[in-house]
């Protein structure tokens, strides 16, 4: 049954029943400040770290006036993680143990999709994003990251298929690029995935999150830590920035990222974006240029969890580029969408990041490469946002750890 939330002016009144996720200890509120043209964020930061720039953080607060709806479209999903449109306006999506399911916009979910490879679900490991070829509608071809075991642990894989004509299984399943190396540990895979204008794919991925294994971020031989850019085959794409190099991998697209769970192209300027999860504060959204350095762990604006410095405390560095913003404390970003349709004006071309423990969706407004504008939806709902996609609705369509799927928009 659909559970109906009707929102205006961004206030949200509940109509319905509808029980609220629990809340470990160690998740904190979406507390915000309600007031247009102050910044949402009113809590003490964890770093406290001064930005390097005029509205590099705590960017003024905006508020929706278009009236819209929440609609509760389901609560049976479990632990979703990724989520792609097909072309007929359902949902495929990703659950963390291992399976995959149709989900219709009335809220009907299918029998779970078989053929898949075993997946190791521990930690933040799992079945984690998917994609659907360009062309799907015609070769049924789709793409998905999942942490794979192997001899010395496990690692996260990029694999493709085909989803049968009676969607049932995956057909032909196989593994297209391995991020190396494999380790025992559970945490710091990326998982997004998100194809370029011309048909390669991006392929966001974590440093693996122990300290000794942040060394890779700034190491151009290893997959960890970096944006990566291949062809449907797993190769380098044509005019990545370190083909050719010695020591260097060609798949290599960006590097010196912590976390990556979030990626989108801006509809009109065609321009790149991460959402990168920090530490103790520091997370970061960044405009991503071919062959730039990010910075992780040379320089953060976040703090170790004991609240030591990250490394010498740098927040800024030579050669390294700094957040176009960042959050403290944070947003725990995953995934994000830029939103392209026309039912919600003042959303056009605005960029729409779903929030863990900041259990909320992080509108964002750019102007120029620069944020301008930041407001909270969904708050009151204190769910995990894993990820969020644009329907053939023009509603937003937004996943939560604790299984929900959301339709946001108008009536």
């Amino acid at each position: 049954m659909v559970k109906l939330v009707t929102v205006f002016l961004s206030t949200l009144l509940i109509l319905s029943a509808c029980s609220r996720g629990t809340n470990d200890a160690n998740k904190s509120e979406a507390i915000g400040n309600e007031t247009p043209g102050q910044p949402v964020e009113i809590r003490e930061p964890d770093a406290g770290y001064q930005p390097a720039f005029a509205g590099q953080t705590r960017a003024p607060g905006v508020q929706t006036t278009t009236p819209y709806e929440v609609r509760i479209i389901t609560e049976k999903l479990n632990k979703p993680w990724g989520i792609a449109l097909l072309p007929d306006g359902r949902f495929l999506i990703t659950e963390k143990e291992g399976s995959m399911r149709i989900v219709t916009t009335d809220g009907q979910l299918s029998d779970k999709i078989t053929g898949l490879p075993q997946v190791v679900a521990k930690g933040q490991g799992g079945l984690l994003g998917l994609v659907l070829d360009p062309d799907f509608a015609t070769n049924r071809e789709l793409y998905w990251m999942f942490t794979e075991k192997r001899e010395k642990g496990n690692l996260a894989a990029v694999a493709k298929g085909r989803l049968s004509a009676d969607e049932r299984r995956i057909e032909n399943a196989s593994v297209i690029y391995r991020l190396t190396p494999a380790y025992d540990g559970n945490n710091h895979y990326g998982g997004r995935l998100l194809f370029d204008q011309s048909g390669n794919l991006y392929v966001t991925t974590g440093e693996r999150f122990k300290e000794e294994r942040r060394v890779h971020s700034q190491d151009s031989t290893t997959s960890l830590g970096k944006l990566l850019r291949i062809t449907k085959e797993g190769k380098p794409a044509v005019g990545n920035p370190f083909a050719g190099r010695a020591n260097a991998s060609a798949q290599i697209y960006s590097m010196g990222h912590r976390n990556v769970q979030g990626i989108a192209i801006h509809p009109q300027t065609e321009d790149l974006w991460i959402a990168e999860m920090g530490p103790q504060g520091g997370d970061e959204l960044n405009f991503v240029e071919p062959g730039k350095n990010y910075g992780w762990p040379k320089i953060s604006y976040g703090i170790e969890y004991n609240d030591d410095k990250i490394g010498q405390g740098k927040t800024r560095q030579e050669g390294m580029e700094q957040p176009v913003y960042f959050w403290d404390p944070v947003l725990s970003p995953s995934g994000m969408t830029f939103y392209k349709g026309n039912a919600i004006p003042e959303w056009k071309n605005n960029l729409f990041i779903s929030g863990l423990n900041s259990h909320h969706i992080a509108r964002i407004v750019l102007e120029n490469r620069k944020v301008v504008g930041e407001e909270r939806l969904l708050a009151d709902q204190q769910q995990r946002f894993r990820a969020i996609i644009e329907g053939n609705d023009g509603a937003l369509y937004a996943i939560t750890d604790e299984g929900r799927l959301y339709r946001v928009g108008k009536q």
